[in-house]
């Protein structure tokens, strides 16, 4: 129904947000966090159907726990410098496209044949990792 009157809609900033953390897993502070299948932060890993989320603002382990028993602060909408592969490297070719997820701290330049998860765009390329965004 649309407003009659003025609304107080509440506001979150979005750029740090709590994730429910995956069953089994653990997540170290700083590295690649991604959402699975089911929308629960896990680390960056090799594997398809993975959204990109950002970089966990903190350790969390919940390897001896359920689907959503922790939770995430996972940073959001900033350039994070990850390693580049080293068999399929992003170069300068590739800034302003789209690199893939490799592991938790590692980007690559291609989708590895349908194995990886996108990552992010690329807007960095530095000798010591890449500036995904």
């Amino acid at each position: 129904m649309p407003l009659t009157k003025d609304r107080n809609t509440p506001m979150k900033d979005g750029e740090l947000v709590s994730v429910p953390v995956a069953a089994s897993s653990e997540i170290f502070a700083g590295s690649l966090v991604v959402a699975n299948a089911s929308g629960y932060a896990a680390p960056g890993s090799t594997a398809t159907g993975l959204t990109y989320l950002g970089r966990a603002d903190e350790y969390v382990n919940n390897a001896a726990g359920a689907a959503g028993d922790a939770a995430v602060l996972v940073r959001r909408g900033k350039a994070f410098k990850w390693t580049n592969s080293g068999t399929d490297p992003v170069t300068q070719a590739e800034l302003g496209k789209t690199c893939y997820v490799v592991d938790d701290e590692t980007v690559a330049a291609s989708d590895g044949t349908g194995t990886r998860s996108a990552a992010g765009t690329v807007v960095g390329v530095d000798s010591d990792g890449i500036w995904v965004e």
